[in-house]
């Protein structure tokens, strides 16, 4: 008797281990959102597609918050910073009394007296080498309120709504701390963990008194040093102090008093509960409103920032000013007028750059920014507690659906119903994140549809592609993935067997690198060098449909020509020789701003008949060219150096890349050749050659026919116009060094103009 119809036995015997290990990854994806398994590249990637979703999502301007930046322009036109207290002080009162903003956060520490003002210099000499001259000392002392620079700041502070900033340290304690929203004390025996330390740098007390009170401006950053979260209060001592951004929006909201607020009482708290204190949002009343506003706290009394736009001036969330034009009194009145403002700094050198999802670079004033508006708009970027369930019931909703239809569908409708997945899966979560204020994970359920779909890919290649797929795909390690793709379209056509062709054979190498590996340590080489051979092999593979041979040390071996026959093979060496100095150069420049040694290749260039094919021994084998060709190529690259040029190409190159515009360099006689070849450096295409350049061409050659010819007069004087033109090309140098050993040792008559060269 059977349990299960014929039909469905084949169907079964067909797709079911494929069903089998679908589901199997499924349930370990349902393990890994459920918290029972941990994979650390999965979070990874919940924070890379964080960082994205809020990337994705246009900054609207705020106008109630506007950062009155210490830029390059305010640093150009009052001075060095920090600036004296006077100036300082200036400030504070341009914008509470002339621009009577609603509040005003520092995201500065003042901890040190300010002496700039030279008061002390001018009381010690009125004590001592000054102090029988008749009226001196009288005249020092009414300077004295003019000179002290703190206490025209504390004047200007007194009674107006400026929060100051301050930092905490573990290994100081200096200045004076505002007081605390609350202490241990009031906690009546709770723990609340919070970020924070013994220590702080806090500003001068007479400074702090004066203010409305004092924030935190720490960043607490991830491991990954990325800063995504924010303190909303941290812990000094027994206190608990707010950080900058809440403490100026209570400011400019006259907050009465912000409280904490339990979830539970501790006698129904479980010991996890415990162990955070149970404490999910802080209570801020504001002015005479009897509901308070309601700030929500994650572990640690922490906040996701919800970064809007890039950051900095151009960032499109919020208004910068120059501190420069607030000072002068340049600034509209009505921009500023009632407004929440943050001081701070976006100039380089200033060191308040932060790294953050959305930008490498993000100014560190700008984070209180976010934050206070969060707390403006009352709505805040949370994790909520049914996240799991969300979660759990996407993975295995998702990875049971694929798991079940992928296996019976063909690729292509595989393919489509995938991407329809994902992007499901992705607009649910940006929807979830824009319009209701969750933050929810996706990168296990995006893991998931691409491991199910590979899963099937797979199963269909191994079991079920013809075996001449195999052959193709080995020579993706050689050429580019489209040449790859217009060969298994037509595998018969292509083999490894060994074959002589037309080819055009290619070879860069690093110049010093000796010396270059002696000044980098192990890592920073590997790196140097990792980028330069991607840079190349990208140019080789991806813009000219070249085929890369082999990496020899920090030299690299291409051609052209085969597996895919080009009848212009030689052109496209030579166009991707051109690519590839344009991106030395590239890199060059980022390499020397990372304090690197420069970067500077050579490259040579042969055409000519090579065998090609899979060569090698039973050990181990490579598909590759061989021959005379080949060799006049490698020697080619060596000789680079000493004609100063980053290309050198043989003659048969030149003829068969006739559309470039090429400067003769010399007849040479390599080692291991008898035959003279001519040899030239390829410009630019014959169409994109500048008058300029083109006289110059001709005036050279008009010099190495002189140089030939043993006119040396002749030709001192034009390699010396050459100079003059171009002074950093060393092939002029050096044929001026050659004329002068020609002048002290005559070729005589039957001199052919060639240079032996004896070494490879």
């Amino acid at each position: 008797m059977r349990l299960f119809p014929a039909r469905w036995t084949k169907t079964l015997n067909k797709y079911g281990l494929r069903w089998a290990l679908g589901l199997c990854l499924t349930g370990i994806a349902v393990m890994q959102v459920s918290g029972d398994l941990r994979i650390d590249a999965i979070e990874r990637m919940d924070t890379f597609f964080a960082g994205l979703r809020m990337r994705l999502v246009k900054p609207v301007l705020d106008p109630k918050i506007v950062i009155v930046d210490i830029d390059e322009k305010s640093i150009a036109e009052v001075g060095h910073f920090p600036w004296n207290r006077k100036i300082v002080a200036r400030l504070v009162s341009q914008l509470t009394t002339h621009y009577e903003v609603a509040a005003a956060g520092f995201d500065i520490v003042f901890p040190e007296a300010d002496n700039t003002s030279g008061y002390d210099v001018l009381d010690h000499l009125a004590e001592t080498d000054m102090k029988n001259v008749v009226g001196f000392r009288s005249r020092v002392d009414a300077l004295k309120e003019a000179l002290d620079y703190d206490g025209l700041l504390a004047a200007a502070l007194r009674d107006q709504p400026v929060v100051l900033g301050y930092n905490i340290a573990d290994d100081q304690r200096k200045g004076k701390l505002p007081a605390p929203f609350f202490t241990t004390e009031t906690l009546n025996g709770r723990t609340v963990p919070a970020y924070g330390s013994n220590g702080y740098l806090a500003n001068l007390e007479r400074l702090q008194d004066a203010s409305a009170t004092g924030g935190i401006f720490t960043a607490i950053t991830d491991p990954d040093g990325i800063l995504r979260r924010s303190a909303l209060l941290m812990q000094i001592g027994d206190g608990y102090y707010p950080t900058l951004s809440l403490a100026t929006a209570a400011v400019a909201l006259q907050a009465r008093a912000i409280t904490p607020s339990f979830s539970k009482n501790v006698a129904e708290m479980s010991a996890a509960e415990r162990a955070h204190g149970g404490l999910d949002k802080l209570l801020m009343f504001v002015g005479q409103e009897k509901t308070p506003l309601a700030i929500p706290v994650g572990e640690n009394l922490t906040g996701v920032i919800e970064f809007r736009g890039s950051g900095g001036p151009r960032g499109g969330a919020f208004t910068y000013v120059s501190a420069a034009d607030v000072l002068a009194g340049r600034v509209r009145k009505e921009l500023l007028a009632e407004r929440i403002i943050l001081v701070g700094t976006t100039a380089p050198g200033l060191l308040d750059l932060r790294p953050t999802p959305v930008n490498n670079e993000y100014p560190g004033v700008e984070v209180h920014a976010n934050l206070i508006k969060s707390i403006l708009d009352e709505r805040f970027k949370l994790r909520p507690d049914f996240a799991d369930g969300i979660e759990g019931v996407q993975v295995a909703l998702t990875g049971a659906v694929l798991a079940l239809a992928l296996a019976v569908m063909a690729p292509l409708p595989s393919i489509l119903l995938a991407a329809a997945v994902a992007g499901g899966v992705f607009g649910f979560n940006y929807w979830a994140y824009t319009d209701m204020d969750w933050v929810l994970r996706m990168a296990m359920t995006l893991v998931l549809i691409a491991g199910v779909f590979v899963l099937n890919v797979a199963w269909g290649y191994f079991f079920e592609v013809r075996k001449g797929r195999a052959l193709v795909s080995r020579f993706g390690e050689y050429v580019a993935p489209e040449l790859v793709a217009e060969m298994a379209d037509d595998p018969e056509k292509y083999n490894m067997d060994g074959e002589s062709r037309e080819l055009t054979v290619l070879f860069v190498d690093v110049r010093g690198f000796t010396t270059i590996s002696e000044g980098l340590t192990p890592k920073a080489l590997r790196e140097y060098i990792n980028l330069y051979l991607t840079a190349m092999s990208e140019d080789i593979r991806d813009s000219h449909r070249g085929t890369l041979d082999k990496y020899i040390g920090d030299a690299v071996m291409a051609f052209w020509g085969a597996p895919v026959a080009f009848a212009d093979h030689a052109s496209r060496a030579v166009a991707t020789s051109l690519l590839m100095q344009a991106s030395a150069r590239r890199l060059n420049d980022d390499f020397v701003a990372r304090g690197w040694p420069p970067l500077k290749i050579g490259i040579g260039l042969n055409s000519g008949l090579m065998h090609v094919g899979d060569m090698g021994s039973k050990i181990r084998r490579a598909y590759t060219v061989m021959g005379d060709a080949v060799n006049l190529g490698s020697r080619l690259e060596g000789i680079t150096k000493v004609y100063g040029v980053g290309i050198a190409v043989g003659e048969t190159t030149r003829a068969a890349a006739p559309e470039f515009a090429y400067r003769e360099l010399d007849l040479v006689r390599v080692k291991g050749k008898n035959e003279p070849v001519a040899i030239f450096e390829p410009i630019v295409l014959e169409r994109d050659l500048g008058a300029a350049e083109r006289h110059e061409l001709e005036r050279w050659r008009q010099a190495l026919a002189a140089v030939r010819a043993q006119q040396w007069d002749q030709a001192e004087a034009l390699l010396a116009e050459l100079r003059a033109l171009s002074p950093e090309r060393g092939l002029y140098a050096l044929y001026g060094e050659r004329i002068a050993h020609h002048r002290a040792h005559p070729p005589g008559p039957d001199w052919d103009g060639v240079t032996t060269f004896e070494t490879k």
